[in-house]
């Protein structure tokens, strides 16, 4: 019998979908006995937008959460999403900070590290992966998913080869948007599957109301791991309930051996938890066919709702989200997951309430079109990036490497100028 093995959502990417991250500390230590016994393959607790979040609303130390949980959590793989070079923010890092960035939060308590890059440019990937095999613990590559004319199963299939063979353990298939249908994800599973040998790992937002069968059809095709959200943080933007996902195994070759009551008490506690962060909810995080055709995940049209609601533009929702496909075009099909979500996102507003295309262009545009985040998956606009950064040189090499050019750079004329002036004393 080929066991399922579950990775539970709710401390991370549950609340991070539905209720914009602003679930604090206090209330996820009280149900972490009954977590920790649950009998989960890990639980995701840190990474992804909770840094931000805890620092810039939470007024909490990050760091001292995921010590908390660990300290509470002792039986449990604790695990990460980590943004590859980019760590936790937007830009990319040089390589000395992203190795002890991971070493303190292994550290810390991280087991599982979950790495990718939105640009899919495994360049970014292979010192976070570097980083995490040199702590002991678990590298899992990722694949964001997407559709466009220059993403097909094959493309893939080429990432994943080479995420194995930079040393991961696991591979990740990221459907940050929720774009999968069930016949896809059985045959990108397959694909996968002949393509490396190490486990694969589903991890689909429910958007489009479909994550639930592409889920069957990825463990029935090879898929040994899904993330779920325990019911009462589950559906819409979020991710399939972790409940409904066990009792429809149950009793199947894909049986996860995981006890419902104990899942439903779980459920029952963080339903109430979740009534005191009301005011966080958003009339953009339930099921939304749209997310087909415009490929906006969850945490990004919420984003969007509240751009525009600041704005007095509200209205204006249905023509941005038209525009995010021309701007995704305009530069080379980017997946839409962190920072490049936010990049197009935003670009788009502008292009729709300036009432022109590019009239105005966002210092994050630039940067892109430079290759300041890496190898765009496809070309980009070539009269957008001359408009944009005009004669500028457009970089192909690592970004990281350059930030690690001057900041050596920096150092060595640093010590010149030390040498020369106790020369001259």
């Amino acid at each position: 019998m080929a066991k399922t093995h579950i990775t539970e959502l709710v401390l991370r990417d549950g609340h991070q979908s539905l209720i914009a991250t602003r679930m604090r500390t206090e209330d996820m230590l009280p149900i972490c006995p009954q977590l920790d016994q649950a009998g989960y393959w890990s639980l995701e607790v840190w990474g992804g937008a909770t840094f931000d979040a805890c620092l810039r609303y939470l007024k909490e130390d990050p760091w001292e959460r995921l010590h908390q949980l660990r300290r509470a959590l002792p039986n449990s793989r604790l695990q990460m999403l980590l943004r590859g070079q980019n760590l936790l923010g937007y830009r990319h890092y040089s390589d000395d900070v992203v190795s002890a960035f991971v070493e303190r939060a292994a550290a810390g308590g991280i087991d599982v590290f979950r790495i990718f890059d939105a640009l899919n440019d495994t360049r970014n990937l292979e010192t976070a992966i570097r980083a995490v095999k040199a702590t002991g613990k678990h590298a899992q590559g990722t694949i964001c998913y997407t559709t466009s004319p220059v993403h097909d199963i094959g493309t893939f299939m080429d990432m994943a080869r080479e995420l194995e063979r930079l040393g991961c353990d696991s591979i990740a298939i990221k459907d940050m948007a929720g774009l999968l249908t069930p016949m896809v994800a059985g045959e990108l599973i397959r694909g996968l599957r002949q393509a490396v040998s190490i486990p694969l790992h589903l991890h689909m937002h429910a958007t489009a109301g479909v994550a639930e069968m592409c889920q069957l059809k990825a463990l029935e095709n090879g898929c040994e791991h899904i993330d779920t959200a325990i019911s009462s943080f589950a559906g819409g933007a979020s991710h399939p309930p972790t409940e409904s996902m066990v009792a429809a195994l149950a009793g199947t070759d894909y049986d996860t051996g995981l006890d419902l009551n104990a899942l439903q008490e779980i459920g029952f506690y963080f339903r109430e938890v979740r009534k005191k962060y009301h005011q966080f909810e958003s009339d953009f995080t339930g099921l939304d066919t749209r997310v087909q055709i415009y490929q906006v995940p969850g945490g990004m049209i919420s984003n969007l709702y509240n751009q525009l609601r600041e704005q007095g533009e509200l209205g204006r929702m249905n023509e941005v989200l038209a525009e995010i496909p021309r701007v995704r075009e305009d530069l080379g099909y980017p997946p839409l997951v962190t920072p490049t979500s936010q990049i197009v996102g935003t670009q788009a507003v502008m292009n729709v309430l300036t009432g022109a295309r590019y009239k105005s262009i966002t210092n994050e545009v630039k940067l892109y079109l430079q290759g300041r985040y890496g190898r765009a998956p496809g070309e980009v606009n070539a009269m957008l990036r001359q408009q944009a950064i005009g004669n500028e040189e457009v970089i192909d090499t690592r970004p990281a490497d350059l930030l690690s050019r001057r900041r050596w750079t920096t150092c060595a004329a640093r010590s010149a100028s030390w040498r020369n002036r106790k020369k001259t004393c």
